[in-house]
């Protein structure tokens, strides 16, 4: 399978293309990035035929079947519908976008054309989220709250490899949207209560620095969220399940229980990476033509609760 992954030099851009580097029968044929030096370096660099500044360039090549884009969150749902209307399979990074109308256009377009189109929901991927939902479809967890920070300190507009970054980021709908979506796949429920407070707007990037969201599932299960641009400290999120058997702290792809005892992760899953196994599932459901987890459908009522909380913010 030959692909293309646009965004190719930012922080998320390299870390596809270095999982994708670990997956038998891929190549990389295309890369695009808004700046051509930087691109073409990186292409010669990584020894890949093609690079471009436009995407619509990337998507009209024969040699292109499907799309990687890490690009600028307000970009997702304009690409993501342009690469299905060139035929294009597409992988979006979380959000495939930052407004329900733009998600549910997305979701339309997708089933318009049958193409595999997956949004970057990479929680769901991490092998510690992944043995806690094993344990669930087992019978064996039942979760009764979740308690969740996520934490940067962005009070410039850098990106995570601390560069400056040509647009804005945004705590409910990139960074809520991690914890929302992950909040109702394990509980197999879509949040029939939502509510989120947020702090003051900083004065030149007009977003909120700090948030709190709390969520509630019709059979109880309840989630608190804190999200900040303004801690000091480590950076990241880390999860806190409460569940009728045992308490589980998940960071990222390490996973510990209420003691803070390490739980043995291996044989959940071919790679402890979350990105490599969000790019494996993408391009195993294009090979056996179905829909993959974490599916812009699949992921559509995660964006109609942030747009439930948006709507609620006062």
């Amino acid at each position: 399978m030959r692909l293309c992954v646009a965004g190719a030099y930012g922080a998320f851009g390299l870390k596809h293309l270095d999982a994708l580097s670990n997956i038998d029968g891929i190549e990389v044929t295309s890369v695009m990035g808004p700046t051509r030096e930087k691109i073409d370096a990186l292409a010669a660099e990584k020894g890949i035929g093609h690079a471009a500044t436009d995407l619509a360039e990337c998507i009209a090549r024969d040699d292109v079947d499907a799309v990687i884009l890490a690009t600028p969150t307000q970009m997702h749902a304009a690409q993501a519908i342009q690469c299905m209307e060139a035929g294009k399979h597409v992988l979006v990074e979380i959000p495939m976008a930052d407004s329900l109308a733009d998600s549910q256009a997305v979701v339309v377009k997708q089933k318009e054309t049958g193409l595999v189109a997956m949004s970057g929901q990479v929680r769901r991927f991490n092998p510690s989220h992944q043995w806690i939902h094993n344990k669930i479809k087992a019978g064996e967890l039942k979760i009764q709250q979740m308690d969740v920070q996520t934490y940067f300190f962005r009070r410039s507009n850098t990106n995570a490899k601390g560069e400056p970054r040509s647009w804005t980021d945004h705590l409910l709908w990139h960074h809520a949207c991690h914890t929302v979506d992950l909040f109702q796949y394990q509980t197999g429920e879509t949040c029939s209560e939502a509510f989120g407070l947020q702090g003051p707007m900083h004065p030149d990037l007009d977003i909120a620095m700090d948030m709190t969201i709390g969520m509630k599932t019709p059979k109880g299960a309840i989630c608190t969220l804190s999200l900040s641009f303004n801690n000091e400290g480590p950076f990241g999120t880390f999860f806190r399940y409460i569940c009728d058997n045992g308490t589980y702290l998940a960071r990222y792809d390490d996973l510990f229980d209420g003691y803070d005892k390490p739980i043995d992760l291996s044989g959940v899953a071919v790679s402890d990476n979350g990105i490599e196994l969000i790019d494996r599932e993408f391009i195993s459901a294009i090979q056996e033509g179905r829909e993959p987890n974490s599916s812009v459908a699949q992921v559509l009522p995660a964006m109609e609760t942030l747009d439930k909380i948006e709507r609620g913010f006062k």
